[in-house]
Parts: structure tokens; C-alpha cells; sequence
């Protein structure tokens, strides 16, 4: 998802912007789970309340280690481009799968510019977590396989 507005440039350290870049992402991907969960079914509900608080939670600690290195994190825009029309659960399913996916790629960067174990042991954390929760999406889209080998690659 892309934001409707434009955001300010990110810092110009490759940690601080790969890290800049995924609050940003998580920031769209917690928007995008509003209309998955306004289009999920009854069974699904479970699976959007643990995505949501997971995306809320890394967006936080992300925050918190921008702010701890005197970066001034992105803000949420005010709205945000779907990549396709959610309009019944098929559509809410695979939205998820693409933002996990994109979580993903945005984690897999933080953890390849990433200069401490601290920021390593994060990243590999969110892009574990987002290729977990995709492939329960993908699961429940009956997609096969359920994931790749290389979340948040091109591999």
C-alpha cells in the first residue's frame, strides 16, 4: 500500500532508513487491517485481532528505537492506496497476505542494513512473525505452497 500523500524523506543512514521505511509500511499495513477486518468473516476474526495487535506492537518498538536514535519517526498518513478493491473476504484474505508480504520485504531490508544485534534480532523477529501470518492468510486462501523460501525476497 502506498500513502495518498507524500511523506517526508527518511534519514540518509541506511539502518535508520531501512528502519524508517518499515514503521512507515507497518503504518499502511495497520490501515489496510481496518478493512480486512470490516470484510473478514466470523472465523477469521481471530487471526485480524492478533495480526493487528502484532503490526501495532512492532510499530511501536520501532518507533521507540527511531526515537532512541534521535530520528524523527514517519507519521501515519491520512489515507492509503489499496493495491486491489476489497469488497468480500477472498479480497480481505489476499490484502493480508500482500501487506504480510510486504512486511516482509520491509523487515528483510531492515535486517540487511541492520549494524547491531539488537536491530538484527528485531528484524528477524517482524519478518518471521510476517511470513508466519501470511502463510496463515495463504492457508486460508487455499494457496499452495503456503510460503516461500525466502520471505521478503525475490529469490
Amino acid at each position: 500500500m502506498t500513502s495518498t500523500e507524500p511523506t517526508p524523506s527518511g534519514p540518509s543512514d541506511p539502518a535508520d532508513g531501512a528502519l524508517f521505511d518499515a514503521v512507515a509500511t507497518e503504518h499502511g499495513i495497520i490501515y489496510g487491517y481496518g478493512l480486512v477486518s470490516a470484510h473478514s468473516t466470523v472465523e477469521e476474526n481471530a487471526l485480524v485481532a492478533t495480526a493487528m495487535a502484532d503490526h501495532r506492537a512492532r510499530r511501536e518498538a520501532g518507533i521507540r528505537m527511531l526515537n532512541a536514535r534521535s530520528v524523527t519517526p514517519p507519521l501515519p498518513a491520512a489515507g492509503y492506496q489499496l493495491p486491489a478493491q476489497v469488497s468480500e473476504p477472498t479480497d480481505a484474505a489476499n490484502l493480508a497476505v500482500r501487506m504480510e508480504q510486504d512486511a516482509a520485504v520491509a523487515w528483510r531490508a531492515v535486517l540487511e542494513q541492520a549494524t547491531t544485534s539488537e536491530d538484527r534480532a528485531f528484524a528477524v523477529t517482524a519478518l518471521t512473525e510476517a511470513a508466519v501470518t501470511a502463510a496463515k492468510w495463504s492457508k486460508i486462501l487455499d494457496v499452495w505452497p503456503v510460503t516461500v523460501a525466502f520471505p521478503g525476497g525475490a529469490e
